[in-house]
C-alpha cells in the first residue's frame, strides 16, 4: 500500500480488478500539459510563501520539465496502479528528484487539481473553437460575396415560399454561427476562474496565495467557495451545451448540402476532393462529409446528456462520479473542432449552380403571391382580405395553367379592381426580391449592407 497516496489508512492492497476499473489515465493523460502548468505555478507559490525552499522549487520545475518531455516523446510509462495523470506525474517527480517531489502536493488536493486542469484545458480549447467558428463564418461571407446577385427559392416546410438572394441565405448561417461564437466567448468567462487552493473541499490552513497562482496561470479571478469549487462542473456542461448547439447548426447546414447536391435539386456541386464514391456503383458521388457532420451531432448531444445525468444526483462536494466528466468533454472538443474545420474546407471548395437556382426561383410555385397581397394592402385593402383575394387568384392560375406574372391586367382586375399596371414589377422574382427592403430583408441593398458589416466584423474589409 506504500505506492498509494492514501495507503496509510488501509491494511490490504487494492485488487487488480479495482485498479483497472478505477484507472482514468487512459483518457485523462490528455491533461498532462495543463497538470504540469498548474504544478509549476503551485511550486512557485509554495516557495514564495516559504512552504518549500527555492532549491526545492527549482528541482521541482526541472523535474516537471523532464517529465513533460518524456510524455511528449513517448518514453513515459503509464500504469493502472497510479490511477490518473496527476498521480503519474507526482510519482515520477518523487522518483526523479527525491523528497522535494513529495512536497509539491502541499496545500492542494486532486479535487482542486483536476478542476484546475479541466479549466485550463477548456480555456485553451474554447479559444481554438472560437477561431474555427470564425473561419467558418469567413467561408460563408466569401461565398456570399462571390454569389451576390444570385436569386434562389426560399423555403418553408421544404416547399418553395418566396424568392431571395443566395447571399441572404448564406448570411443566415453567418448570423447563426455568430451567436455560437458569442456563446462560446461568454462561456469562456466562467471557465476562466482559478480553482486551485480549494484543496479537498474546505480550503487549507497553510498560508497559500491563490491570487499569485491565478496571475501565474493567467486567470482574472479565483473561485469564491471551496465546496462549490471542487464539486462544480457547470463550466463543462455549459461548454458542452454551447458546443451541442453549434453542432446542431452544422447539422442543419449539412442537411441542406445533402439535399441541394442531389440531382433532384442540383443547386450545389460539392468538390470531388470532399466527396467519396461507392464500392459497387461506379457512377456515385456521395456527400459523405456533410452526412458525417450531420451524424456526429448525435455524439455531441449525447455528451451533453451524459454530463447532465452525471451531475443530477451528486451531493456536495467531490464524488468519484466526476471522473466520468472528461471523456464526454474531450470527445465534444474533438468532434466539434473537426466538423468546423472540414465544414469550412468544404464551403471553400463547392460551386453553386446559379442557372439551376434562378430557374427554380422562377419556375412557378406562385412565390410572388405574398407580394401581390402586399400590393393590395398599399391600395388600402385589409391584409386578411388581400390574402383571400390572392388565394383566389392562385386557384385561377392553377385552373388556367398559368403563373402570376403570366396573367394579364384584365385577369387580375377580375379579383380586385384596384390593381394597376405597376403590379407587374412586383410579380417578377427580381421585383419581389428588391421590394424586401426592411431591415434584415433580402433586397440587394440590405444584403450588401449585411455583407459589408460581416466583412468588417471579421476583419475582411
Amino acid at each position: 500500500m506504500s505506492k498509494k497516496p492514501w495507503g496509510g489508512r488501509f491494511s490490504a492492497g487494492t485488487a487488480a480488478s479495482v485498479e483497472e476499473f478505477t484507472a482514468s489515465h487512459q483518457f485523462d493523460r490528455e491533461l498532462y500539459k495543463h497538470d504540469i502548468a498548474g504544478s509549476r505555478a503551485h511550486a512557485k507559490m509554495l516557495a514564495r510563501q516559504g512552504l518549500i525552499s527555492d532549491d526545492e522549487r527549482d528541482a521541482i520545475l526541472a523535474g516537471l520539465a523532464a517529465i513533460e518531455a518524456a510524455i511528449e516523446d513517448g518514453s513515459f510509462e503509464f500504469k493502472d496502479e497510479l490511477e490518473d495523470i496527476h498521480m503519474h506525474i507526482e510519482r515520477a517527480l518523487a522518483e526523479k528528484i527525491g523528497p522535494a517531489g513529495a512536497k509539491l502536493h502541499t496545500a492542494r488536493s486532486r479535487n482542486d487539481q483536476v478542476a484546475l486542469d479541466l479549466r485550463l484545458y477548456l480555456r485553451e480549447e474554447s479559444g481554438r473553437i472560437i477561431e474555427l467558428i470564425t473561419e467558418l463564418q469567413k467561408a460563408f461571407v466569401k461565398l456570399a460575396r462571390r454569389y451576390l446577385g444570385t436569386i434562389m427559392p426560399g423555403y418553408t416546410h421544404l416547399q418553395r415560399a418566396q424568392p431571395l438572394l443566395l447571399s441572404h441565405h448564406l448570411l443566415a448561417y453567418y448570423e447563426m454561427f455568430g451567436r455560437d461564437r458569442q456563446r462560446m466567448e461568454d462561456c469562456l468567462k466562467r471557465i476562466n476562474v482559478m480553482p486551485l487552493g480549494a484543496a479537498a473541499l474546505a480550503g487549507t490552513g497553510l498560508p497559500i496565495d491563490r491570487e499569485f497562482v491565478a496571475r501565474e496561470l493567467g486567470f482574472p479571478a479565483v473561485t469564491a467557495n471551496s465546496m462549490d469549487t471542487v464539486g462544480d462542473r457547470d463550466f463543462a456542461v455549459e461548454f458542452t451545451a454551447v458546443a451541442a448547439l453549434a453542432q446542431i447548426h452544422l447539422s442543419r447546414l449539412a442537411e441542406e448540402l445533402v439535399l441541394w447536391s442531389t440531382e433532384e435539386f442540383s443547386f450545389v456541386t460539392l468538390a470531388d476532393s470532399h466527396c467519396t464514391g461507392s464500392s459497387i456503383m461506379p457512377q456515385k458521388k456521395n456527400p459523405d462529409i456533410p452526412e458525417l457532420i450531420r451524424g456526429k451531432s448525435g455524439r455531441v448531444v449525447g455528451n451533453l446528456m451524459s454530463l447532465l445525468t452525471l451531475l443530477k444526483g451528486l451531493p456536495l462536494t467531490y464524488n468519484r462520479d466526476l471522473q466520468e466528466d472528461k471523456e464526454p468533454v474531450f470527445d465534444t472538443v474533438r468532434t466539434l473542432a473537426s466538423c468546423l474545420a472540414i465544414g469550412a474546407e468544404m464551403l471553400d471548395n463547392l460551386e453553386f449552380n446559379t442557372d439551376r437556382l434562378a430557374g427554380a426561383a422562377g419556375s412557378g410555385g406562385f412565390m410572388t403571391a405574398t407580394d401581390l397581397a402586399d400590393y393590395l394592402v398599399t391600395k388600402d385593402m385589409p391584409f386578411r382580405e388581400a390574402h383571400a383575394v390572392v388565394g383566389k387568384v392562385v386557384a385561377y392560375c392553377i385552373e388556367q395553367n398559368k403563373d402570376l406574372p403570366g396573367l394579364s391586367l384584365e385577369e387580375l382586375r377580375q379579383f380586385a379592381g384596384v390593381i394597376d399596371r405597376d403590379v407587374f414589377a412586383l410579380l417578377s422574382v427580381e421585383g419581389s426580391v428588391e421590394s424586401r427592403r426592411s431591415i434584415g430583408g433580402t433586397s440587394s441593398i440590405r444584403v450588401e449592407e449585411a455583407l459589408a458589416r460581416a466583412e468588417k466584423e471579421l476583419g475582411m474589409a
